[in-house]
């Protein structure tokens, strides 16, 4: 299994649809990605074992299983951005969605032209998140330590290694950012998602219960009720001895 082997991105659609799958391999190829579609699970599953693209765009009802149990699987195992593309749009799914690490969810039918743009959004976060050059240190919270380590996109908390998604990364660092400052649910969508509808503030709720469960057991996020959210962790130079 390798990665992506050159600049240009390579996008997986998983979908057993065979007019969709075609339309929107067609519109991103014009819009300069490679594309490789796939009408099942267990193709694209073989496809992740040769090579990992730069984004999942999945459908969640296929021919051989669910979506999104299968996304939960890739998550596990490989460091690459989702947006789940199906015709499920109640609100309960959008949250499972999240909850399963998505990074974005658009509805059927949809226009390509936004399609594209969720795209080109998705991996430009993705690709800012794993490059951006700053350092946070180390933070602390009681006796718990966190490193939150931006130049290697490295996680640690109590000195072992947490995976995140994409979306929780970027989070995380956010309100690290600005730390022991209140933040509300739609800046939080704002910078991190480029979207601030208020029916995706709940999302924002889903994401922090995920962040907070990595976290483990030290209160490193505080929840500012009816508004947001601050991260309360501390640098040791703030800490009067």
């Amino acid at each position: 299994m390798i990665g992506p082997t050159d600049t240009v991105s390579l996008i997986y659609v998983v979908e057993d649809h065979d007019m969709i799958r075609e339309g929107v391999k067609q519109y991103l190829e014009l819009s300069g990605y490679k594309v490789q579609g796939f009408s099942t699970l267990q193709a694209a599953r073989e496809g992740f074992s040769r090579i990992v693209p730069t984004l999942l765009i999945q459908d969640v009802m296929l021919p051989d299983g669910d979506g999104f149990s299968f996304v939960k699987q890739i998550k596990a195992q490989y460091d690459c951005p989702v947006i789940f593309m199906t015709a499920r749009t109640d609100e309960s799914d959008r949250i499972m969605g999240f909850e399963l690490g998505a990074d974005d969810y658009i509805s059927k039918p949809f226009s390509p032209k936004e399609l594209v743009l969720r795209v080109q959004a998705v991996i430009r976060r993705f690709n800012h998140a794993k490059e951006k050059p700053q350092e946070e240190g180390l933070l602390y919270s009681g006796n718990h330590v966190l490193l939150f380590d931006t130049v290697e996109h490295r996680l640690l908390v109590d000195h072992v290694d947490v995976v995140f998604t994409a979306a929780e990364w970027r989070i995380l660092g956010y309100l690290i950012q600005n730390s022991h400052h209140l933040v509300s649910r739609s800046q939080i969508l704002e910078q991190c998602f480029d979207y601030s509808f208020d029916s995706y503030e709940r999302i924002v709720d889903t994401h922090i219960k995920n962040i907070r469960s990595k976290l483990g057991e030290a209160q490193w996020i505080e929840t500012v009720r009816g508004y947001g959210y601050r991260f309360i962790g501390y640098r040791k130079e703030s800490v009067v001895e």
